[in-house]
């Protein structure tokens, strides 16, 4: 079916762990990852990871090189997001360059900024 979503499985924690496995938890994660494809499989590649749920490719090089972010309700979830990547077919790497994580509220609140404040914009 084209355009539906596919989730990734998470593993359980062996006994004793206490994360929470089914993804209920207050904390929303995003994480910037760059994605090293062999040049002859990025059709395919850029095809699969449109597919998985929360991943999104924002920029791509002819010569193999793919933007992409991955937003999930854990760390584990973005852990196992960067092993389906690693095993992809045609995929040489994936490198995570950058994670954050928010109170899952906080993703609803509106963002005001400072006009006197330091920074680049």
């Amino acid at each position: 079916m084209p355009g539906a979503k596919h989730s990734i499985p998470i593993l359980p924690l062996p006994s004793g762990g206490t994360d929470d496995v089914s993804g209920n938890t207050d904390e929303w994660h995003i994480a910037g990852v760059l994605v090293h494809v062999r040049p002859g499989s990025l059709d395919d590649v850029r095809a699969a990871i449109e597919g998985m749920t929360g991943a999104e490719i924002h920029a791509a090089s002819d010569t193999g090189k793919l933007v992409v972010t991955l937003e999930a309700p854990s760390s584990r979830a973005i852990a196992a997001h960067l092993t389906y990547l690693h095993q992809l077919d045609g995929v040489l790497g994936a490198t995570l360059v950058y994670q954050h994580n928010e109170d899952a509220c906080a993703m609803h609140e509106e963002i005001v900024h400072d006009t006197h404040s330091p920074g680049l914009y």
